[in-house]
């Protein structure tokens, strides 16, 4: 995806005096002719893949057993939810504490900004691609069961009670299953002529043969459903309920007590070292307050869980919990032509080429 890009007063490029390009805090009605930027916050997006299971018992049920011989058939109908795969990806998103303003100044080399759609800084002086989140799968509906009553001999449709319906309905599974053991030994009546229609006959016998059972053991209809789940984590944790899975109702709100939980875990990998009290340090840094800021993010192990099964995990630089630092406003004046771009979802650095400006 391409960032928007702001030409910022290219024309004052050819201006002799320079003055350095001036970043600052902005403050709404205050903040006058400048380009206004976010810093993001790291968010997370997570996409639930859910298995749904429907069963319906079979008008002939309680004959399957006599019948058929089939023990242990279920008499209650039932709906059975199960996660197959939950996977998550960082996006990120403005944070509002951290909106600054590159001021457009007479006498100032202004340079090309570009930004996202939601006004996160992504490049400066260059193209910058903006990180795309996956694509969401989508949900499977359940296939069709065939019709039973299209398999029905005219015999049984015209039986008069459901007990002698279901006692022909056995009678023609047991001659379906004689008629493909006949095919397959070849000693049908009526042999295919080749293994292509031999192929068909017995894809047609085992149809009917499922049609007619499902009146026995009931139908199970299987579609999968996909739920995504955004969060914006505030601070580290072990364990926030993210959201809760009920076996019977699928994914509910995280307050919803008829679902067990499953949690997020965000642990930071200190990847960043801890800051110092340095006076010369901090007289350096109080000479660069007009130029670039930007993120160093912190690494962060994040994994989603609940108390049986890790679903997925993984190490993602999040903005929230690194640091905001700046880039020298020397880096744009009129001797260099500094390109950077951005990682539009955690603010950090992706690329900076250093040019020295022609005269």
């Amino acid at each position: 995806m391409k960032a928007r890009t702001l030409l910022c007063g290219l024309a004052l490029y050819a201006i002799g005096t320079t003055a350095q390009t001036e970043v600052n805090p902005y403050i709404p009605g205050a903040t006058v002719e400048g380009v206004t930027y976010y810093l993001p916050r790291t968010a997370l997006r997570l996409v639930v893949v859910a298995e749904k299971q429907v069963y319906t018992p079979g008008d002939f049920n309680k004959y399957a057993d006599r019948y058929l011989r089939l023990s242990n058939v279920n008499p209650e109908p039932y709906t059975r939810w199960t996660i197959k795969s939950i996977e998550m990806a960082p996006y990120g998103v403005p944070d509002m504490q951290k909106a600054y303003s590159i001021v457009l100044k007479k006498r100032t080399v202004a340079p090309l900004v570009g930004l996202t759609r939601d006004g996160i800084l992504l490049s400066i002086n260059t193209e910058g691609e903006e990180e795309a989140l996956p694509p969401v799968p989508k949900g499977t509906d359940a296939p069709k069961h065939p019709n039973p009553r299209n398999y029905m001999s005219q015999e049984i449709l015209s039986a008069g009670s459901n007990a002698k319906i279901a006692e022909l309905t056995a009678e023609e599974i047991y001659d379906l299953r004689e008629s493909r053991d006949a095919l397959i030994k070849g000693e049908a009546d009526n042999m295919p002529k080749d293994g292509a229609q031999l192929k068909i006959m017995l894809d047609q016998l085992a149809l009917q043969e499922q049609a007619l059972s499902q009146l026995f053991k009931g139908t199970i209809d299987t579609s999968t459903e996909v739920f995504t789940i955004d969060v914006t984590p505030e601070e580290l944790t072990d364990r926030m309920v993210l959201f809760r899975f009920s076996r019977k109702l699928g994914v509910v709100d995280n307050d919803d007590l008829s679902g067990s939980p499953v949690y997020l875990s965000l642990k930071s990998m200190n990847t960043l070292p801890q800051p110092v009290e340095d006076e010369k340090a901090a007289k350096k840094k109080s000479k660069m307050e007009e130029g670039v800021y930007y993120n160093v993010p912190e690494r962060v192990a994040v994994s989603v869980f609940d108390t049986s099964k890790e679903y997925c995990k993984g190490e993602i630089p999040m903005a929230q919990f690194g640091n905001v630092e700046v880039l020298s406003d020397i880096l744009f004046d009129k001797k260099t032509t500094t390109q950077v771009t951005f990682y539009s979802s955690n603010g950090g650095i992706k690329q900076l080429t250093d040019n020295a400006a022609e005269e």
